[in-house]
């Protein structure tokens, strides 16, 4: 299974992703935006969070060299199709709504992980 970083500050949602990963077998742990990928094998980044920008954050840790082994899955709310245009033209390796994240986000994981 994959080790994941997961990039929220909704405590509430990224515990819900935490167990939802950690129910399928996943390494998961929760980072704000401080985060650091650590050689994980993906990174899922909040990007409807008010407290930081995800789309800016993916840049940095690219540009600093921190994501060359690790897939970006990003979260987004599915009425601001603005920031998934701006998460998609930043390079991210999925971008997705966040029903969709918690239909099926240990298989987005797991398929994102195998496409690696």
């Amino acid at each position: 299974m994959a080790r994941v970083v997961a990039v929220f500050d909704d405590l509430l949602l990224g515990s819900n992703v935490l167990g939802m990963l950690r129910a399928a077998g996943h390494e998961a742990s929760l980072s704000g935006a401080d985060a650091h990928p650590d050689g994980a094998d993906a990174l899922i980044v909040d990007l409807a969070s008010t407290g930081f920008d995800g789309v800016a954050l993916v840049e940095r840790l690219r540009g600093e060299g921190e994501l060359e082994d690790t897939r970006t899955l990003g979260v987004y709310s599915h009425v601001d199709a603005g920031t998934k245009r701006r998460a998609d033209a930043a390079g991210f390796d999925l971008v997705v709504p966040r029903s969709r994240m918690a239909r099926e986000g240990a298989a987005l994981v797991e398929r994102l992980v195998a496409q690696a």
